[in-house]
């Protein structure tokens, strides 16, 4: 039995959720991964997979040896890529993920200009606006905004986020500036699905935090909708920096309220760290980090 073969099976059936899902993605029948994962477990004498006709998951035991397992085979992948050369010299596939606005706006900038100075590393980009697992989902690196949980993770800063709110000039002129978070009871507010939800809007006065039930005349369900309903004179909404800052820069919304705006975010990239790290993830590190700290230091 090949076992480093029944364990890269068995690891991407319990990621699938299937073994016909990890037979698709190696192009092998499914009878034959069913048979090496059925010759694990007896050669290992214990069940490793509860089986039903609707997921497939790991038992006890196989939540252990799965664990086991991404670590062997992790270390296994470092020595072929050292043997290879991809230790000596940025060469091969990088997988990054990142949100979708400010991965197009900022970190899709500083990949076009990464790929132009090492021609032997490609990239996949993967811009979703929601947490990915970095080895469950197969990616080397994540840009993420927010407060990070506790993990073996590595975490980069490089920068942070303001949570702003906006108006336009013509609906301020109209319907008066708000100069306290309480005063925005009294103004039509814009809110979308995520940051600036139809539950209360949170701020900061000190040390003390705020929050502020507004009236929601308008529910969109992504940040853009809302900047242009705000700008169209709709009324104020609450997002991230970045996601105004063209607006603000035109003269087209104006930021309010700065004084009470909540602790920034911080803006980290984040990779595992296990082992020594591939050339080409290090070349990227030193040449994204920089870059993004500066963009986002334009953003403050």
């Amino acid at each position: 039995m090949d076992r480093l073969e029944a364990m890269s099976l068995f690891v991407a059936a319990v990621e699938a959720g299937s073994l016909s899902a990890a037979a698709r993605r190696f192009g092998i029948p499914l009878a034959t991964v069913s048979r090496k994962v059925s010759d694990l477990e007896r050669h290992l004498n214990t069940r490793l997979l509860n089986r039903s006709t609707r997921r497939l998951t790991p038992t006890d035991a196989g939540e252990a040896y799965l664990a086991a397992c991404r670590r062997i085979l992790d270390d296994v992948g470092e020595a072929e890529r050292g043997a290879a050369g991809e230790y000596s010299a940025p060469t091969g596939e990088l997988a990054i993920t990142a949100p979708v606005v400010f991965g197009r706006l900022h970190l899709l900038p500083v990949v076009t200009g990464f790929l132009s100075a090492y021609p032997d590393v490609d990239i996949r980009l993967t811009l979703a606006d929601r947490i990915t697992r970095l080895v469950e989902d197969h990616f080397d690196l994540a840009l993420r905004i927010g407060q990070l949980p506790d993990s073996s993770l590595i975490a980069i800063g490089v920068g942070s986020i303001r949570r702003v709110v906006c108006a336009s000039p013509a609906y301020l002129a109209e319907h008066g500036t708000p100069t306290t978070p309480e005063d925005l009871g009294t103004h039509s507010c814009i809110t979308f699905e995520g940051l600036s939800s139809a539950a209360p809007w949170s701020f900061a006065r000190g040390k003390t935090d705020v929050t502020v039930q507004v009236r929601s005349r308008l529910q969109v369900n992504t940040a853009e909708a809302a900047i242009d309903a705000a700008v169209a004179g709709v009324g104020p909404t609450k997002v991230l920096s970045y996601q105004v800052d063209a607006a603000v820069r035109s003269g087209k919304l104006r930021i309010l309220l700065q004084e009470f705006e909540p602790e920034p975010w911080p803006v980290s990239l984040v990779h595992a760290g296990h082992g020594l790290l591939p050339v080409k993830l290090r070349a990227f590190l030193d040449f994204a980090a920089p870059r993004l700290k500066e963009r986002l230091a334009r953003l403050e």
